[in-house]
């Protein structure tokens, strides 16, 4: 970690600022004004005029929420930093995103303060950036902040000089001080002072840490590792799983469904029980927990304590799909029904709530309501009892809805009231205890949820971030289309293919370029790595579902547009940002599998499956290209890559390539193709071909021009590592040469 201090002697005159969850101010949240129309949008002066600041102008929901602070606001651009050396000011720089619930505390503690606002514009040039927007800006000064405090998160707060480079970091800092630490009221004229008289100490101190942080930013190359790599990877959660509670650590817990995945792969491949038990027991515990929203479905951001009772309640589009996705392959596995439900009830949610009459996914849903967090998600008895009647009592012991309440604010640790539903149990146990079948119980328990979720909608909703993102419509369209496929819902891929067209149609520019966001019928910012990456992979899922060629192609294209412009041709890997965008004080390249997986994560295994699938030979060796770039990171800590690793577990083999030729309406082609996708087989990838010829295929993997069907039967082509077998019309023995070659060893 940099030492902040043996880097700015000036800045220990100004002590600590970095608050880590502090008290929740008392003050009563401000109400926002509603947003101009757009008639009287466009009669506004440049910066916003009396009422507003130049965000108003914004798509942004999270710049919106800020666009009435009396604070000078800013969106980042070059406008601002012009403005800093016009006005020879230091930057004051705030990242977060709409339904961070630390980042609305600031807000409403500080930003809407008058007496802080006017302190802020009098000593900065003030710049909001919303993470979700611009997550190239934000990874670039994330990693300024961890550096600097050894911890990191939203609100972000940084100084930067007029050229952009950081000298001062924290996260949410306090109107007043507390506990010794510095609040904004004390904080901002100390400085402004530095600033003013001891510039050139702030100005060294921001070279060597943008020359320190740019060294750091790059990756750690090396040789690739072996696959005994993996094998450590799943030793090291091993050590960190929870048994009795299921996760990894203790408080906060995240659900990081990628290690799940990547856990889920290594049983496949190794037949080691300990593995599927580290995912199943997450699963069903997280399923349990409030973590999990009973009366509406979704998944809460993560759980603030180890039970996964407490969460930070914001829903994020990007976890429910990876979720999904863990819970479709658990049950592709098991074949327990409790995997497959939760998935269909994720889903049940994503209709219902977060996608737009386009077809396409918003971003986010609130913690907070009402100025509370978690409001709109909890109960006390009373409420239950008014909604239910006769059937209350049983909804609040087997939901453990309690007089005294089980929520306590986080931040003051107070007891509440309300309560947060969970079970502690599994349904069948809580069915035994009660003399009542599961299906009785189960039948009993749903009408209760459904009035109770009736009786909810009449509450005052948390907000919801309406922008349509690229690269977590990606993951969706993922996520349905491999449901769609191993659950057999048509609707499902249904689902997948109108947001897939719709992103297609709306965030491609006239150059073939892909946009960051659409908001209200506006595309636009510069798409990043992750953009690329994850649309890449819905596409490419969504074709091994719908075999339309059309989403292979443009799953293609999209890769080619990556590496045209992201791609590392001297160390290998991919940038965050493109090489014709702009301009940060590092160029930075990400491989850590976090709440996200990187975008070089997943790009490594789309590139590998285009190559599997007959595309280019070249994508292999680009894919071996971000493995090398990055060994040295994947070497000291093999589990803080799992996603990678599932692409290099992948690459290691055996690895297998299907091509199904037949009559896509006849019985047998369809029965082909739905066993070849019920199983859960991630070592390989799945082309169809119909019998009568497809051009468009045929161009785009050329192996398959000459496979035919034979005696007019559903025909299977069956290459094991660009090695094939003779074709067959036998779908069971395909299915059993998967099967006795995935577990392979990995020496």
């Amino acid at each position: 970690m940099l030492d902040l201090l043996s880097l700015a002697p000036v800045l220990a005159l100004l002590g600590p600022a970095l608050a880590n969850s502090p008290e929740d101010p008392s003050q009563e949240h401000a109400v926002r004004r509603p947003l101009p129309s757009p008639e009287e949008l466009a009669k506004l002066p440049s910066d916003g005029g009396e009422d507003w600041n130049r965000l108003v102008f914004e798509q942004s929901p999270y710049l919106l929420q800020h666009a009435a602070n009396p604070v000078d606001w800013w969106p980042w651009g070059d406008a601002a930093f012009a403005a800093a050396r016009e006005q020879d000011k230091p930057i004051f720089l705030s990242v977060g995103y709409s339904t961070c619930h630390w980042c609305h505390v600031m807000e409403h503690e500080s930003f809407e303060d008058d007496e802080v606002a006017a302190l802020l514009n009098e000593h900065f040039v003030c710049v909001k950036v919303d993470r979700e927007e611009r997550p190239d800006v934000d990874q670039a000064f994330m990693a300024v902040t961890q550096a600097l405090t050894g911890r990191g998160g939203w609100p972000n707060t940084l100084c930067l000089t007029p050229a952009g480079k950081p000298f001062f970091a924290a996260t949410y800092i306090p109107k007043d001080s507390r506990f010794g630490r510095r609040g904004l009221t004390e904080l901002i004229p100390l400085l402004g002072d530095a600033w003013i008289n001891r510039r050139q100490e702030l100005e060294e101190s921001a070279a060597q840490i943008t020359e320190r942080i740019g060294a750091q930013s790059t990756g750690a190359p090396g040789e690739a590792p072996g696959p005994k790599i993996l094998q450590r990877a799943q030793t090291e959660l091993a050590e960190r799983f929870d048994a009795e509670l299921g996760g990894f650590g203790t408080a906060p817990k995240f659900p990081i469904p990628h290690n799940l995945l990547f856990l889920l792969q290594r049983y496949e491949r190794t037949g080691d029980a300990s593995a599927l038990t580290m995912v199943e027991t997450t699963l069903r515990a997280m399923r349990r927990g409030g973590i999990w929203d009973h009366v509406g479905f979704g998944f809460h951001r993560y759980s603030t304590d180890q039970r996964w009772l407490v969460p930070h309640f914001e829903k994020m589009l990007y976890d429910q799909a990876l979720l999904a996705l863990a819970y479709t392959a658990t049950w592709q596995v098991t074949g327990d029904d409790f995997y497959r439900q939760t998935a269909d009830e994720i889903f049940t949610y994503i209709l219902r709530d977060m996608t737009s009459p386009e077809g396409a996914f918003y971003s986010a849903e609130d913690a907070d309501s009402e100025g509370e967090e978690g409001l709109f998600y909890l109960w006390t008895p009373a409420q239950v009892r008014t909604v239910l009647g006769d059937e209350a009592e049983l909804f609040l012991d087997v939901y453990n809805i309690v007089e005294d309440g089980n929520f306590q604010d986080e931040a003051s640790g107070k007891a509440s009231g309300l309560n947060i539903p969970h079970l502690t149990r599994p349904l069948d146990e809580l069915a035994r205890e009660r003399e009542l079948e599961v299906s009785e119980l189960a039948a009993t328990l749903e009408r209760a949820r459904q009035k109770l979720f009736t009786a909810r909608e009449a509450r005052i909703h948390p907000l919801k971030d309406d922008k349509v993102l690229t690269d977590w419509n990606g993951l969706m369209i993922a996520a349905f289309a491999r449901a769609g496929a191993a659950f057999g819902r048509t609707d499902y891929v249904d689902v997948a293919q109108r947001a897939a067209d719709h992103v297609l149609a709306t965030l491609v520019n006239d150059d073939g370029r892909l946009w960051k966001r659409s908001r209200g019928g506006k595309a636009g910012l510069m798409a990043t790595l992750e953009d690329h990456a994850f649309l890449a992979f819905g596409l490419l899922e969504l074709y091994q579902t719908s075999f339309e060629p059309r989403y292979l192609a443009a799953s293609r294209d999209v890769t080619e547009t990556m590496i045209a412009h992201f791609l590392d041709a001297e160390k290998g890997g991919f940038f965050i940002g493109a090489d014709d965008g702009e301009e940060l004080f590092v160029r930075s390249k990400e491989i850590y599998d976090g709440a996200l997986p990187s975008g070089n994560s997943i790009a490594a295994g789309v590139l590998l499956r285009l190559a599997h699938m007959g595309l280019d030979t070249r994508y292999e060796a680009l894919a071996d290209g971000i493995v090398q770039a990055f060994a040295g990171n994947i070497q000291r800590m093999p589990s803080a890559h799992t996603m990678l690793l599932d692409a290099l577990d992948f690459a290691f083999g055996p690895s297998f390539e299907v091509v199904v030729v037949g009559d896509p309406v006849a019985d047998d082609t369809r029965a082909a193709l739905a066993a070849l996708q019920r199983p859960y087989r991630p070592h390989k990838v799945l082309l169809f071909k119909p019998a009568s010829g497809s051009p468009e295929l045929a161009q785009l993997a050329p192996f398959t021009a000459d496979q035919t069907a034979l005696d007019q039967k559903a025909t299977l082509y069956l290459c094991r590592d660009f090695s094939c077998k003779a074709p067959t019309t036998d779908v069971a023995l395909v299915l059993s040469q998967l099967s006795a070659t995935a577990k392979d060893s990995d020496d």
